[in-house]
């Protein structure tokens, strides 16, 4: 449940990254505990945040969550899908449940990511 080729927050967000840009979404861990997604806040492209930076927001039955960016950088593009289909990120949160697409910013600091080992490990500790 814990994709190898992404890097993961101890807020439960990942992001896959490609070159300078970063595909990010929530884990399979944090879908699960919100429970069934009905709304998601996204924002728009040519938006600018810092790492660990309120990007948005989800919604579901449970409780409504803000979403933290686990790199800087430039929203090139939101996933416009999950407006008609915020429960995509239920059925495939590493998939087609993705949230945004980032233009990296250079040089960023990226030793605050988890590798999927290490996020595994900090999983078995919350239990």
């Amino acid at each position: 449940m814990t994709p190898e080729d992404l890097f993961y927050t101890k807020d439960h967000e990942w992001i896959r990254i490609a070159g300078d840009t970063g595909t990010v979404g929530i884990t399979h861990y944090a879908q699960d505990t919100l429970g069934e997604v009905v709304y998601i806040e996204l924002p728009k492209a040519g938006d600018k945040f810092q790492s660990h930076q309120t990007f948005g927001s989800i919604e579901s039955v449970k409780a409504v969550s803000e979403l933290l960016i686990p790199l800087g950088g430039e929203v090139i593009e939101a996933n416009s899908a999950l407006k008609a289909s915020p429960e995509t990120v239920n059925s495939d949160p590493y998939g087609a449940g993705w949230l945004i697409r980032v233009q990296l910013q250079p040089g960023i600091d990226r030793s605050t990511l988890l590798s999927a080992a290490d996020y595994n490990k900090f999983l078995a500790g919350q239990g």
